[in-house]
């Protein structure tokens, strides 16, 4: 029978995972970029005109995206997250980053102005999911 004394005295456990803030910036990294790259993919018509990036650009980078949010899933699905693994999502997301604002800069894919501010935004936002997942790898 435990006492109002010992009750009080009962160690707190800490049930918040070492991984957790990686394991969120890696989840809602395979959900942007699986929508992302499946609306590439499905609606390349559509976003032809008013991103001014042709098909022939949005399919691979759609497909690209796609298996990409899949290996992600891959990686976040493991009972030990692989830090390597991580290390090379950030990458590739820094990488990404960097090339949609050099992208934007130099209007490689002559797009329109909503498509230059997706691309920017886009970047920007990838930047951001890097950022967390550093913070994150760095708290496992």
């Amino acid at each position: 029978m435990t006492s109002p004394r010992t009750a009080d005295t009962a160690p707190v456990r800490n049930s918040a995972r070492p991984d957790g803030l990686l394991r969120l910036a890696l989840a809602v990294d395979v959900v942007l970029t699986g929508v992302n790259g499946l609306g590439y993919l499905a609606l390349a018509t559509v976003l032809d005109p008013v991103l001014g990036v042709e098909r022939s650009v949005q399919y691979p980078i759609g497909a690209f995206l796609t298996v990409y949010a899949l290996w992600i899933l891959f990686v976040l699905r493991q009972e030990r997250i692989s830090r390597g693994a991580v290390g090379v999502v950030i990458t590739l997301n820094a990488l990404w980053t960097v090339a949609s604002i050099l992208t934007a800069v130099t209007d490689a894919l002559s797009s329109t102005a909503v498509g230059t501010a997706w691309i920017v935004l886009q970047g920007l936002v990838v930047g951001a999911m890097a950022t967390v997942q550093y913070v994150g790898l760095r708290r496992m």
